[in-house]
């Protein structure tokens, strides 16, 4: 069966992260994605490890269930051949400047001319209404400016990035949903529009959702930021010989835990009944969490607190996640055979449809190839 997107064409001419996560989505939801590239190649094609030049590890894993195509956009006569693919398309995803763009005509004002049902999609670091627009933006920038590596700085360390790309990565889902949204819409008036995907812009929204906090009122009621993600001690405990995340979040879930360690005081603590209260000594919990786990071995520990029904977890590596039993069984790692790099192995697509399966994924391609099987 086909997938959801089935039908739909997907021009993608962007690079690194942001806009290839976007349209990997796309594809793993049945659109067909031509990835256009210079004839240098996606700049992400470089980082290892790689079996050959050009096939990195991050590449094949942010660019399966496309084609890719090899074109000099500032060629003319290249040009053209993109605009003729532009004519029979759905969408157009970039990640290049607006005066960039412009200098090519591939804005969304000229391109519309020719295709008036093109949903037109530009990731950009700011909004271009305001005085940012014209600034260059990296995930590393956007963490910074944004609050993200503030926000590390308040559990009392230094401020600090995310081990993960999450700006370009948050940003890219936000621009899947959003064209997929104009995709809707374009179902029920018959034209396309303009899609703007700015990653400062997603970045706050996406971090205001709790950590606007006291902020959120007039006048404030309060700081910014929230109190229970950045308690001190809300990390993974160490216990006698590792670590392992233990959540106990209900009324229920604090009393359970302080009697099975014979901390009645604490167990028949009024506060603990009270949302509000709770929420309020929320850091003095997990004080005494970390003050109890390590009387103990993980193992230990993890046994207990599932008896107890208290929500809890291993502290894994991303090792361990590869032999993981449940991502074992809903056979979320599949291996498959790549064209040029042999045996390789990646992750199927996390959600599901009953109707419209997304189907076996399709590799990474080469640079200028369509994978096999497509």
């Amino acid at each position: 069966m086909a997938g959801p997107l089935d039908g739909i064409t997907v021009i993608d001419l962007s690079t690194v992260i942001a806009g290839p996560y976007a349209s990997q989505m796309l594809g793993d939801f049945g659109a067909r994605v031509v990835k256009v590239e210079p004839p240098a190649g996606d700049i992400m094609r470089a980082p290892g490890p790689a079996r050959s030049p050009g096939m990195g590890a991050a590449f094949l894993n942010c660019n399966r269930n496309k084609e890719s195509l090899v074109l000099d956009l500032k060629d003319q006569r290249q040009r053209g051949e993109l605009l003729a693919l532009l004519d029979g398309a759905d969408v157009l995803l970039h990640n290049m400047r607006p005066a960039a763009i412009g200098r090519l005509g591939l804005d969304y004002e000229t391109v519309r001319v020719r295709n008036p049902r093109l949903v037109h999609c530009s990731i950009v670091g700011y909004g271009q209404d305001g005085p940012y627009r014209d600034r260059p933006a990296y995930d590393d920038v956007i963490q910074a400016e944004a609050g993200w590596a503030e926000l590390a700085a308040r559990t009392g360390g230094e401020p600090g990035y995310a081990p993960t790309i999450v700006a370009d990565k948050v940003t890219g889902l936000h621009a899947a949903a959003a064209i997929n949204a104009a995709l809707l819409a374009r179902a029920a008036s018959g034209v396309g529009q303009a899609v703007e995907v700015p990653m400062f812009e997603v970045m706050v929204s996406f971090l205001a959702v709790e950590h606007l906090g006291g902020r959120t009122f007039r006048p404030p009621l309060g700081p910014s930021g929230y109190n229970r993600v950045l308690a001190e001690h809300r990390r993974p405990y160490r216990t006698k010989d590792g670590h392992v995340c233990a959540m106990p979040y209900t009324a229920a879930h604090w009393r359970a835990v302080f009697t099975a360690v014979g901390r009645q005081d604490w167990a028949s603590d009024p506060a603990l009944g009270s949302d509000a209260a709770r929420a309020a000594m929320i850091g003095t919990l997990y004080e005494r969490l970390a003050d109890i786990l390590p009387a103990d071995s993980s193992a230990n520990w993890l046994a207990l607190l599932r008896r107890l029904d208290v929500p809890c977890a291993p502290v894994n590596s991303i090792d361990d996640l590869m032999e993981d039993e449940h991502l074992t069984a809903v056979g979320f790692f599949q291996a498959m055979h790549h064209p040029s790099e042999g045996e390789i192995v990646g992750v199927r697509p996390p959600v599901g449809f009953s109707g419209t399966p997304c189907g076996t994924p399709t590799p990474a391609p080469r640079l200028g190839t369509q994978p096999s099987g497509r």
